[in-house]
């Protein structure tokens, strides 16, 4: 997000994309979105959550670097547009399986006060960011820039939750679960060692 601004200077102001085309740049790519979150339920229960949540964390954080060198022209439009819908994909399903994951460790008394505080945090620290990074553009460059904002996103895989202990919601859901019996005369309702 920090460094969005300065990809619309360099686009629509160094490079010359009319604007409808910067916007189709952005545009397009959200359909991504959509194809991510629709994959996200499949791929946790195939895979599960903690894989999917490390692989779809790392992989976004892989394609912002590439808008660091955008081409002019058609190129450039055909670039921009891969390496948003690459990204916008892998956010698609990054952001749900994190949202969940997030909200299991939350105490149910605190989910109103939690939701709160990641949304005042979000806001608070783009806000910061874009404008350092238009600062750090003005000092060093657009290219430059966008390129260190990329290289930064690299490390945030690290910051990743790991595997939790099973929750206390969790362990209370597993005692409400009552296995079923099977064989002879395991069925619901039937009696063993009566005749």
């Amino acid at each position: 997000m920090a460094a969005s601004p300065l990809l619309a200077v360099l686009m629509l102001d160094r490079l010359g994309f009319p604007p409808w085309q910067y916007a189709l740049a952005f545009a397009v790519p959200c359909l991504g979105g959509l194809v991510g979150s629709r994959l996200a339920p499949d791929l946790v229960e195939r895979f599960g959550r903690h894989r999917v949540m490390t692989a779809a964390g790392t992989l976004r954080v892989c394609w912002p670097l590439g808008l660091a060198f955008v081409p002019s022209g058609v190129a450039g439009l055909a670039w921009v547009m891969a390496v948003e819908w690459l990204l916008i994909t892998s956010v698609g399903v990054f952001n749900p399986v994190f949202a969940s994951c997030r909200l299991e460790r939350t105490e149910a008394g605190r989910v109103a006060r939690t939701l709160s505080a990641w949304s005042v945090t979000n806001k608070g620290v783009t806000a910061a960011l874009t404008a350092a990074w238009g600062l750090l553009a003005s000092l060093v460059g657009l290219r430059t820039a966008i390129g260190l904002a990329g290289l930064l996103l690299l490390a945030t895989p690290l910051l990743l939750p790991g595997r939790a202990p099973e929750t206390r919601r969790q362990r209370e859901r597993g005692r409400d679960k009552v296995p079923e019996t099977s064989g002879p005369g395991g069925g619901p309702g039937s009696r063993r060692g009566t005749r």
